[in-house]
């Protein structure tokens, strides 16, 4: 999927949701890292994080632009479009928006353990293996799996 592509679906699911035009631009952002989607209050654009078509399904998607789209249709209707407005927890329920971004549970997790003494060591960064030695016999480590 394409900008252009994504562009439809927000025009569309804005009309089928809110009955109202979406009359500027949406793009992929793959900045967007911790969150699904952002709308620009001043520019009213909206970046989706390409992440939510990737490792999501379609719904997830949709889900996502709904709730970037309450933001945008309560900003400019002066209404108030924060998360904890209650107008938009109202909006979202109705269309039926993702109140938050799936997250993906998979966090790398890199054990390392110690060459001599068998200390084991949990992280969730990868580490220097030239730097860094064991705390507790100073000897060298290695990675023990991923």
């Amino acid at each position: 999927m394409n900008n252009r592509s994504l562009q439809k679906i927000v025009e569309r699911i804005s009309l089928d949701s809110f009955g109202q035009s979406f009359d500027y631009s949406a793009t992929f952002n793959s900045r967007l890292r911790t969150t699904g989607g952002r709308y620009n209050l001043k520019t009213h654009n909206i970046d989706i994080n390409p992440k939510m078509l990737s490792e999501h399904d379609e719904l997830t998607l949709q889900g996502v632009i709904k709730h970037e789209l309450c933001h945008y249709h309560l900003h400019l209707n002066n209404m108030g479009y924060r998360h904890r407005d209650r107008d938009f927890k109202k909006l979202l329920a109705e269309v039926q928006g993702l109140r938050y971004a799936p997250t993906n549970e998979s966090v790398h997790v890199y054990s390392y353990v110690c060459t001599k003494c068998d200390q084991l060591y949990v992280r969730k960064r990868r580490i220097d293996l030239r730097k860094y030695v064991c705390s507790k016999c100073h000897s060298r480590l290695k990675l023990k799996n991923k």
